[in-house]
């Protein structure tokens, strides 16, 4: 696959969160307003609406969302998945990497501007918080760059204690996910000691969320994170970027000089003062843009008060801002599309391939067999396991064959939801002539009766029946 090589970009100038000795610029992005600004905050207002809601939901009368360690079961849209299920989970993991590989083809860093998590808490969240406490950017900047007072002292205490807090309700409601929403409220209601591996994970998933949000913010994006790394592979010449158009752009200059001629930009620098990572997008593509889209609002703002055409920053792709135009269906395209219908259909046979309980046939441990008289014993259990919501009957059907006597005590047993039991059952046959062969025993599930499930096993015994 071809690379987009990414420029060098020389950290530490305007507003870079690296300084030119390697040490950290604290990035204060100014507001801005817009067409982009708008969608993206009803974006993140639906996401974490939907975020914080979903642990509520109820599926007949299920979870929508839960994944319940402590008890092995997964409760994912109606359906209930149990530690037997969990290569399923294979394929939605796929699933979700195939698609973000895909959107980044078509649009580029599109899921680091407007659905990542850490972009939509920190922008959703943390960050409005911060301008209704601090102020605008220039305010916030004089205050940190002047002495404690009364008024900084207070603003900041205030500041991060809304922090904590809004880190608290992240963690608690990230904990939902794990545990059951009645179970969440009588753990916040009860004391820490009749619960601690819970307190201990609100406690530390708090201090995690409040250390990244309100310190180490972009530096996530930018050190940690290696999906911005990938990009350099994963888009192309006719991926969409958040770009400049050095063409119509260049050379820079301020309206009032007509001693030379120059191009739309006037250098205001506005596209670089509300980058939340401080990068200039005026450098090219850079693995530090998330695709946020300020810069374009930014820059589009700035055109209209000079009486110039919006779109000197804009989605293009690097063949758009070229003269080249856009292609949106090309190879790879075709080749990630044909990955992720094979993935779906192979999905798709395993999901309808998998039954509400499960069976197997397992010998008990020791002698394999016993010889009483003229007859043969072999022992062996039933492992039955209910994977539904509900509590099951099963009925135990061994299949006929000729000189097999089979003893099953509970032949119809019921099964709790979630849960497994083990069952004896004893096989005699005839030592006389006796013969390895292969025993069958049917389960079905009567309560539904959709689903059954076929136990195999081996019967042994003396060789030519001595």
């Amino acid at each position: 696959m071809a690379k987009v090589h990414l420029p060098v970009v020389e950290p530490g100038s305007m507003q870079s969160s690296l300084r030119s000795d390697g040490s950290r610029n604290w990035v204060q992005p100014a507001d801005v307003t817009g067409r982009f600004s708008r969608a993206r905050k009803l974006v993140f207002v639906l996401l974490i609406g939907w975020w914080a809601i979903l642990p509520w939901l109820r599926v007949d009368g299920r979870p929508a969302l839960q994944l319940d360690v402590e008890h092995r079961r997964f409760f994912l849209f109606g359906a209930t998945l149990n530690a037997q299920d969990t290569y399923l989970l294979f394929f939605l993991l796929t699933g979700i990497g195939f698609s973000l590989i895909l959107v980044t083809t078509l649009l580029g860093r599109v899921w680091c501007g407007w659905s990542c998590p850490q972009t939509v808490f920190l922008e959703g969240m943390f960050r409005p918080l911060e301008r209704i406490l601090e102020g605008t950017r220039e305010a916030r900047m004089r205050r940190d760059a002047g002495p404690w007072t009364l008024d900084k002292t207070v603003r900041k205490t205030v500041k991060h204690l809304a922090f904590v807090l809004l880190a608290a309700f992240v963690a608690h409601v990230f904990v939902g996910y794990f545990v059951s929403t009645k179970a969440l409220f009588q753990m916040m209601r009860g004391s820490p000691s009749q619960h601690p591996e819970a307190f201990a994970w609100a406690f530390a998933l708090t201090a995690i969320f409040y250390g990244n949000f309100a310190w180490f913010r972009e530096q996530l994006c930018i050190g940690l994170c290696p999906y911005g790394r990938l990009q350099s592979v994963l888009i192309d010449k006719d991926s969409l970027v958040v770009g400049y158009d050095t063409q119509r752009g260049e050379p820079r200059g301020k309206p009032k000089d007509t001693s030379t001629k120059h191009g739309d930009c006037i250098d205001c620098k506005r596209c670089v003062v509300v980058c939340p990572t401080g990068i200039d997008i005026r450098n090219g593509l850079q693995l530090d843009c998330t695709a946020c889209t300020a810069c374009i609002d930014a820059c589009d703002e700035i055109m209209v008060k000079i009486g110039k055409p919006i779109g000197l920053v804009r989605y293009d792709s690097a063949s758009g801002f070229e003269g080249a135009g856009k292609k949106l269906l090309r190879p790879r395209v075709f080749v990630y599309l044909a990955l992720m219908v094979i993935g779906a259909v192979v999905a798709t046979v395993s999901f309808r391939r998998r039954t509400d309980f499960e069976a197997n046939l397992l010998r008990v441990q020791g002698i394999p067999f016993v010889v009483e008289g003229p007859l043969v014993k072999n022992a062996f259990t039933i492992h039955l396991v209910n994977k539904s919501s509900q509590k099951m009957r099963y009925v135990i059907e061994p299949e006929a064959s000729a000189g097999l006597v089979f003893n099953i005590p509970l032949a119809e047993p019921e099964v709790e939801s979630m849960s497994g039991i083990t069952l004896p059952v004893t096989i005699t046959s005839a030592r006389a002539g006796f013969v390895q062969r292969g025993i069958r025993i049917k389960i079905r599930n009567v309560t539904t009766g959709k689903s059954e499930v076929m136990a195999t096993g081996t019967l042994l015994g003396p060789m030519g029946g001595m």
